[in-house]
């Protein structure tokens, strides 16, 4: 089977098709004839060589969300999965192939009326959007700030800030034309990328919530934009880690008793992300959740996807086929 492997670290010219074996599912586990493929954030991260720590080496296949058809089941598997159409989460990677394996508890269903293509664009940055949230003890009434909008998480997180009855939902973003179209999704304040908008003042100097999947050397500056008792959560770092003193913003303000928190999914029970899944799921079947896909590409052009994505050029999600 192909695969796209990087076989070097930095520019996407680094990633190559391969062929490899198609794996066997073990205990646990199906194998799923992939027919779309997710390409988040964290690939591109990952594919640069900037997420120290985790191990990744040479040859690593990219790639955490597919969907696409179960063909065959482990051992202690019930066969009746075999022919149903589903999304799954692959781990850290596999994801970029013509075939790959996922555990079973990690197999969402897809209901009638949602597509493939749809499913990858939500299937994991949905329930990172609504925990993400959660761990910013978000309530009705109060105001939202995502920094970093224009990607499938802070799509997700400004639909269900609105659904929550977020007082205000502002977002940064690079241009007129995305916030425009976050307007369209719940949006009542769109700022540039320094959370400023043209004329220099912001629809609300401050925040009871930030998200920010952006990080970078500007994170300290969004948390000085946070309320009394005021909550930042960072659930990427797509412009890279924040610089190391940047909590110097918080203790320099301490009797406004601002917070700072890091969020990953993997902190969820699974059977907690899997419900969530399955209503965004079916919510989006019904078209009251909107995945956004900003293209749809072959597996062989999963370089120009990770291109457009580091020039910035992507809302939502770019989708590869099979």
């Amino acid at each position: 089977m192909k695969v796209i492997s990087i076989r070097t670290f930095g520019d996407p010219s680094g990633m190559a098709l391969l062929d490899v074996p198609v794996p066997t599912p073990t205990a646990g586990q199906v194998l799923i004839e992939v027919e779309t493929i997710g390409v988040g954030g964290v690939d591109a991260v990952i594919r640069r060589g900037t997420l120290g720590g985790y191990g990744f080496q040479e040859g690593f296949v990219p790639g955490s969300e597919v969907a696409g058809r179960v063909i065959a089941t482990g051992d202690d598997v019930d066969p009746s999965w075999i022919g149903r159409l589903v999304w799954a989460f692959t781990g850290t990677g596999g994801g970029y192939a013509e075939r790959a394996v996922a555990r079973l508890e990690d197999v969402t269903a897809l209901p009638e009326g949602l597509s493939p293509v749809d499913a990858v664009a939500l299937g994991s940055a949905g329930p990172v959007a609504h925990f993400a949230l959660a761990h910013g003890r978000f309530t009705a009434g109060e105001s939202v700030l995502i920094r970093g909008a224009a990607g499938s998480i802070g799509i997700t997180a400004v639909q269900l800030a609105a659904l929550g009855g977020a007082a205000t939902i502002a977002v940064t973003t690079s241009s007129p034309e995305r916030g425009a179209r976050l307007r369209e999704l719940g949006a009542t304040a769109v700022l540039n990328r320094d959370g400023e908008t043209d004329n220099n003042a912001a629809p609300a100097d401050e925040f009871d919530v930030i998200l920010d999947i952006v990080g970078g050397h500007a994170t300290a500056s969004f948390i000085d934009r946070l309320a009394d008792n005021g909550r930042m959560v960072a659930v990427g770092v797509v412009a890279g880690l924040p610089p190391a003193d940047f909590g110097k913003t918080l203790l320099g303000t301490f009797q406004r008793s601002r917070s700072f928190a890091t969020f990953s999914l993997n902190t969820v029970a699974v059977h907690e992300r899997n419900r969530i899944r399955a209503e965004q799921f079916a919510a989006a079947a019904r078209k009251e959740l909107h995945a956004v896909v900003h293209d749809v590409l072959p597996l062989d052009d999963a370089a120009q996807a990770h291109h457009r994505m580091d020039a910035g050029e992507v809302f939502g999600r770019i989708v590869l086929t099979v």
